[in-house]
């Protein structure tokens, strides 16, 4: 396996850690509503690098399609965990964007 695709499983496995985390620690939060969009695009980063990073194990003819989605919804993710100030959803924020671009030079 080439090193650029290893670097970018590390980092899928990475924002999809951080994704879980801040996801279980929304829940836990005291005003729960105001963290909802928060926790769906959690679980939707979480999924899809966790799927992209399986697909790429196993050679995909499709990285440069599932890259591209996984970009947009690292992004997406990342933007409504910055409107949070928890450390867990700044942390997220920042391993989102991260994955992010890492997906887009894929």
């Amino acid at each position: 396996m080439p090193h650029q695709q290893q670097e970018l499983i590390s980092t899928l496995h990475e924002c999809m850690t951080a994704c879980n985390h801040c996801y279980n620690a929304c829940l836990q939060e005291e005003d729960i509503k105001m963290m909802t969009t928060c926790i769906q695009l959690d679980r939707e980063c979480a999924d899809i690098c966790g799927y992209v990073e399986q697909a790429i194990t196993r050679g995909t003819p499709f990285l440069s399609e599932l890259t591209n989605v996984c970009a947009a919804i690292c992004e997406a993710c990342g933007k409504e965990c910055k409107k949070h100030a928890h450390n867990h959803c700044q942390h997220c924020a920042e391993k989102c964007f991260t994955c992010a671009e890492a997906c887009k030079a894929a």
